[in-house]
């Protein structure tokens, strides 16, 4: 049997909260509190398991506009619906319950039957409201993974062309992110939100993507460059930034914007003797300099062509002393304080020693001809996925694994661990019975059996297998990539693999979204898509606009004689005329209880369109007379945006609300002031 959901009742009144216990405890768990303060820790301690929240207006303490104020501030207005329970019932309260995210309003004294249909149903919208959005995340999620495995194979390419193992993409992004977090507690000079230090740390796989135009000669030369030569080899800077700038359609996305500054100027530094540019200071981008040090200090303790590798503290000695140019004192500071956790960061993105050991093993073996071309290129590969991996299962939410043919051990992503409940490394996985819980003995049989010898460089497979997940069995898809040995007959190194779910609803992805954005009464946008939606056609073109905000004057008189229902569905019917009388480009939203907004490009016949659309609206429902206050703002500078327009609709609105109601009105300057 299904656990009860939880309901809290927060009420200052035993009695009240007496009454609405009796309406619904048989449906629901129901938790108590009398003010708003005791409620918060409450919902602090159950955030997740707290279903709905009923909710007085004044109570002593920590009152309910208090208490949305601070669901507002945690957040926890995301996760749990609230529904305003008062004797109150002033336009004024109704409205500022809805501008803090109330999702409902019902006035005392209590109706049993609405009490129970408006409970039921905002639980039910509720909760699919949240399994939407973690639907969605999810979804997101993985489009975001996908787009920085994408990146990381387009650096990959160039580090095998510049004859480079691979680790300087995973180190550089991994010293960048961890410099970008210290700095960021540091100084608050940069904005630096784990938003901005995630789109800056992915973005630097592509700081030589350039070095792609210079010719290999150049690139892999082992002696000192020529002067001529360096000038060609400083190229790679704009070059690299003329790549990313000739992506035409996606020109404007973040991601590329700081992709592009650090391609062009991390080789800039903050004296002004960088190339390609001279900038000096502050005048480099702050991703740039990041990525630039980043660049610096892994360039000095990795071994390349043209030099062996130095020691750790060497080059943090280099660095600081300037022997590599000069970098923002602030950041050489931060590099200073930080450098030994940097240097126990870096070694986290190489395995432990057991798999270092078996990588030394492969070495071995695979190295029996003497100068083996072949066998090095499959041990380097073989290196390459395992870092790979390791970096990867770290940002995924997914059962990540690595099979290791010596010694015998499957290794799980930690996420992946996790969530089946085992350890991270599970030695003789086809024996153990730990093991069997990913696979079974067969499984690894069939697997290895289908497997036939491919080269390292396009060794992937599909297969499916039944996985126990958590005591369930479950199909689901192993994407299985496999690495064998140059010996003769060859040898299975390992493979590293994903297991997902076969049912993933990934073509749901665009359904989810258009549900995301809708109002769930109306089937109109919501307030915040629609708002995104509006900034974006104001930011993007050159055309006036007009933005449409209205409400219902008389919508609780249409609950109160005619019961909730009929003031649902009235809600339903104006969303519903408004969309019938608008056109396709138009946005049409509810943004909360009974009010409504219209955005529609500005015409010569607007007033017209606006006279009639009120026409439309205002006419009877079911012999029931709808009045609306309708207030007009019109785009007449550069600088508007949603809020600056919805402000001026919703003082047109009020001035109309104070004089006679039902009407419209154009925003004017002497409305500037109405709502102070």
């Amino acid at each position: 049997m299904n656990a009860k959901k939880k309901i809290l009742i927060v009420d200052d009144s035993e009695m009240n909260r007496a009454l609405l216990e009796d309406m619904l405890s048989e449906d629901y768990d129901i938790l108590e509190a009398e003010n708003g303060l005791i409620a918060s820790r409450i919902i602090q301690e159950q955030e997740m398991d707290i279903s709905l929240i009923l909710l007085d207006i004044v109570m002593p303490v920590l009152d309910g506009f208090g208490l949305l104020k601070l669901m507002n501030k945690k957040g926890w207005i995301k996760n749990i619906p609230v529904i305003m329970i008062s004797a109150e019932t002033a336009s004024t309260y109704m409205d500022k319950a809805y501008g803090l995210g109330a999702v409902d309003y019902v006035s005392r004294p209590f109706d049993e039957r609405t009490v129970r249909h408006r409970v039921d149903s905002n639980v039910i919208l509720g909760e699919k409201q949240k399994d939407l959005s973690s639907r969605l995340a999810a979804q997101i999620y993985e489009k975001e993974k996908d787009n920085r495995l994408m990146i990381e194979i387009l650096s990959h390419i160039v580090e095998f062309r510049n004859g480079e193992s691979g680790l300087h993409v995973l180190h550089v992004h991994a010293i960048t992110e961890f410099l970008l977090q210290k700095l960021a507690q540091k100084t608050d000079k940069y904005d630096l939100t784990p938003k901005k230090i995630a789109l800056i740390s992915n973005a630097s796989a592509l700081h030589d993507v350039g070095k792609i135009s210079i010719p290999s000669e150049i690139l892999n030369k082992q002696g000192k460059l020529t002067d001529e030569e360096f000038e060609i080899m400083k190229s790679h800077t704009v070059e690299g930034a003329k790549m990313l700038k000739d992506i035409t359609y996606r020109s404007n996305e973040p991601l590329i914007h700081i992709s592009y500054e650090i391609c062009r100027w991390h080789h800039e530094r903050f004296d002004g003797k960088g190339y390609p540019d001279g900038l000096k200071g502050e005048e480099i981008p702050i991703a740039a300099q990041v990525v630039a040090l980043a660049d610096v200090y892994d360039a000095l303790t990795s071994k390349r062509v043209y030099k062996p590798s130095l020691p750790h503290a060497k080059a943090v000695e280099m660095i600081l002393n300037g022997a590599c140019g000069a970098f923002n004192p602030l950041l050489l500071n931060c590099f200073k304080d930080c450098n030994k956790e940097l240097d126990k960061k870096l070694k986290e993105v190489s395995f432990d020693d057991a798999v270092e050991n078996s990588i030394q093993n492969s070495l071995v073996r695979t190295l029996k001809t003497e100068g083996s071309e072949a066998s090095e290129r499959t041990v380097k590969l073989l290196e390459r996925e395992r870092n790979k991996f390791k970096i990867l299962s770290s940002l995924s939410r997914e059962i990540i694994f690595e099979y290791n043919a010596v010694p015998e051990m499957i290794i799980l992503s930690e996420w992946g661990a996790e969530y089946l409940g085992l350890p991270a490394k599970i030695f003789n996985p086809a024996d153990s019975t730990i093991g069997k819980k990913v696979f079974t003995k067969k499984d690894f049989s069939d697997l290895f059996k289908k497997v036939k010898r491919s080269s390292p460089e396009k060794p992937s497979i599909i297969e499916k297998y039944l996985l126990d997940i958590k005591g369930v069995k479950t199909w689901c898809k192993v994407y299985f990539r496999t690495m064998w040995n140059d010996a003769d007959p060859p040898e299975l190194e390992g493979g590293i693999g994903k297991i997902v779910d076969v049912n993933d609803e990934v073509n749901e992805i665009k359904y989810l979204e258009l549900e995301v954005e809708k109002d769930y009464r109306t089937g109109l946008l919501n307030q915040k898509a629609a708002k995104q939606k509006i900034n974006d056609a104001l930011s993007q073109s050159g055309k006036k606009f007009a933005l449409i905000m209205f409400d219902l004057d008389n919508l609780k008189q249409a609950n109160d004689n005619r019961g909730h229902l009929f003031g649902d569905e009235l809600l339903e019917h104006i969303a519903s005329v408004a969309k019938e009388n608008t056109r396709t480009e138009d946005i049409v939203a509810r943004i909360g209880g009974d009010e409504f907004i219209i955005f529609m490009e500005y015409t010569r016949s607007i007033e017209s369109q606006i006279k009639r659309i009120f026409k439309c609206i205002t006419s009877k429902f079911e012999e029931f007379d709808v009045s609306v206050s309708m207030g007009v703002a019109c785009s007449d500078e550069a600088t508007d945006d949603y809020d600056k327009l919805f402000a001026k609709a919703d003082r047109a609105a009020y001035f109309v609300k104070n004089n006679g109601k039902n009407a419209y009105r154009f925003y004017d300057a002497s409305m500037k002031d109405i709502l102070q």
